[in-house]
């Protein structure tokens, strides 16, 4: 596996990961924009029209009828957030020239297919088709409205806009059915023209593929050739969650629910060389896992959580712990909880312990370059942080951490919020 990069003008970058291990080419476009009220509510909308239709393919079904000719090529794409930055994702997926049972280059078809959806859609009015703008505003209305349906995601999703009230992180990635309501075809243009004058761009392109060709074909294309130069951007590890006052803050919310969802937020004010890495070594031991505290103690040994875990979310050094409880049993579990932090704040963990969880991460950075999108995945969260890892690397960093690297995290792990959703 070979991976290199280009910028092809500022802040658009092409990124290659020439592998002979899968049968497939993926291409995969990020939009990096920062989250902001007034324009996240917009961006979430506009891959949902621009996969509609373009000028050169005016249906979904037209594009869809182009992708079966290209042998079962399939498109999708999405909204992220990562950090204090909304991600709008377009993926292409087609079968390696090499596999097809005739000679043809539908490689670099995929490619203006992918390039025709993102910078050439169908455009009436100087607005975007009336009809794909109000269905897809309708749809976008009951993604929103859905969230409440699972509650695990809907508790911890409200945990984390309560520690980060009147911040940026606060803000939902698809989001609000209020502003949604102000969007009509030619605003949402105009946002549109904004996207892809101003965010950062990458390009990944995962398979048995020519790096050169590649850049030489994107610095020819039309598409490419007309945007402007930006500013390139970074996420960098920036914890601003934190209340001005000691004590946690204690949320409670009631809903229709049957199992009482509890999510702790905390602050890791940790700010070391290679503090991720240690970092998630601790939320290893703490809480990710079946070998952890948090499911050994709260799940197994008292039994008070149907589901119990934590994760760690680097680009803002928070831990959040989440559990499926009894509502009768918040308290006793909150206390346990607290227990498992200070035991962790007291060394009170093993050798087999950090062997353990440095096996687990090891694994899951061995397992990156099985799948295709896994791999985009880390090589665009490397481009997105304020320096790059390799593979190897990163593995060499989690194996050098020590005993008292993870002692030192647990004491400055600090708890800013208590939400619990009950009925």
């Amino acid at each position: 596996m070979a991976y290199k990069t280009e910028m092809i003008k500022e802040g658009i970058k092409l990124h290659s990961i020439n592998t002979s291990k899968f049968k497939t080419n993926l291409i995969s476009v990020f939009f990096s924009v920062p989250l902001k009220r007034e324009t996240v509510t917009p961006n979430a909308l506009i891959p949902a029209v621009l996969r509609r239709g373009t000028k050169s393919f005016k249906s979904q079904e037209v594009i869809s009828k182009k992708l079966e000719e290209m042998y079962g090529a399939t498109f999708d794409c999405g909204i992220e957030k990562k950090g204090d930055y909304q991600i709008l994702k377009f993926y292409l997926e087609m079968i390696n020239d090499e596999y097809l049972p005739k000679t043809e280059d539908i490689f670099e078809d995929g490619v203006n297919l992918l390039l025709d959806i993102i910078f050439n859609p169908l455009i009436e009015n100087c607005g975007f088709n009336s009809d794909y703008v109000k269905t897809e505003k309708e749809n976008l209305k009951k993604i929103i409205q859905a969230k409440i349906d699972n509650k695990d995601r809907y508790a911890y999703e409200r945990c984390i806009e309560e520690m980060y009230k009147n911040k940026t992180y606060g803000l939902d990635k698809f989001g609000y059915i209020e502003d949604l309501e102000k969007i009509d075809s030619q605003n949402l243009y105009n946002s549109y023209i904004d996207l892809i004058n101003t965010a950062k761009i990458d390009m990944f392109v995962s398979g048995s593929v020519d790096f050169k060709k590649i850049s030489n074909y994107l610095k020819q294309n039309d598409s490419i050739i007309k945007l402007k130069e930006r500013k390139d951007l970074h996420v960098i590890c920036q914890n601003d969650s934190s209340n001005t006052k000691l004590e946690p803050k204690n949320i409670e919310e009631k809903l229709d629910v049957t199992q009482g969802k509890l999510v702790i937020g905390t602050d890791v004010a940790f700010d070391e060389e290679d503090a991720k890495y240690k970092i998630s070594l601790y939320n290893v031991i703490l809480g990710e896992g079946a070998t952890s505290k948090l499911f050994q103690n709260v799940r197994e040994k008292e039994g008070l959580a149907y589901t119990t875990r934590s994760n760690y979310i680097r680009q803002k050094g928070n831990i959040f712990i989440r559990c499926g409880i009894e509502i009768a049993n918040y308290q006793k579990t909150v206390d346990i909880i607290k227990k498992q932090l200070q035991d962790m704040k007291d060394g009170k963990f093993t050798k087999e312990d950090i062997q353990n969880a440095k096996k687990y991460i090891v694994s899951s950075i061995k397992n990156v370059t099985e799948e295709q999108d896994t791999e985009i995945s880390y090589y665009f969260g490397q481009e997105m942080e304020d320096g790059f890892t390799t593979l190897e690397q990163y593995e060499e960093k989690i194996n050098s951490v020590t005993p008292e690297d993870i002692q030192n995290v647990a004491n400055n792990v600090i708890i800013n919020t208590v939400y619990f959703l009950r009925n």
